[in-house]
């Protein structure tokens, strides 16, 4: 059975990784989300550099990469444990894609998708609170901020979802140092809107 865990924790790594804004837009344009925008290879830059459709694909494929194996991890482990280490696995995935030299991106959509799946009442609250600043304010960046802020403070309200709130803290911090130039353009008043 651990080796079945273990394989399973590495596949959920090498399919998280995959870099579909890049993918994508390598096929289907001629942009290098890398060499533009913010060089981000997640939806929000893609929306801006190839369009609404492809920025939404983009962004279906990044949630999917948490979703599918957050679900399938019920299924491989017993209690939250395993449940969480594949949300950290995935997350960290797509963050730190060997395909990329480790590079990637900032692990929002992926994070949401995780969440949704193990932990959906705060996964939706989450996703309420990021798409309604982002609406209001037009910063992708300052939406993915808050929805953290609410997908923590959710998890900790509810009893039955608590055991992922460890996670979810990992998760947090990395999200924020991942966001760490944005932070300081939001402080600045330099960040830009979508």
């Amino acid at each position: 059975m651990l080796l079945v865990q273990a394989t399973f924790l590495v596949v959920t790594f090498l399919l998280a990784a995959v870099p579909f804004g890049l993918v994508l837009t390598s096929l289907l344009s001629d942009v290098d989300i890398r060499a533009a925008g913010s060089g981000n290879i997640g939806a929000t830059n893609v929306y801006r550099l190839a369009g609404r459709t492809m920025g939404a694909v983009t962004l279906a494929c990044d949630v999917l990469k948490g979703f599918g194996p957050a679900l399938a991890a019920h299924w491989v482990f017993d209690g939250p444990l395993g449940v969480s280490l594949t949300i950290l696995v995935a997350f960290l995935g797509h963050c730190y894609s060997p395909y990329l030299a480790f590079r990637g991106g900032k692990g929002v959509a992926t994070a949401i998708g995780a969440f949704l799946a193990t932990a959906p009442v705060a996964a939706v609250l989450a996703t309420g609170v990021w798409i309604a600043v982002v609406v209001f304010t037009r910063k992708s960046s300052l939406g993915a901020l808050a929805g953290l802020a609410a997908l923590l403070a959710v998890l900790a309200a509810l009893p039955a979802a608590r055991p992922l709130l460890p996670v979810a803290v990992v998760v947090g911090a990395v999200m924020i140092w991942r966001h760490r130039d944005n932070i300081r353009r939001l402080l600045g008043g330099e960040e830009s809107r979508i």
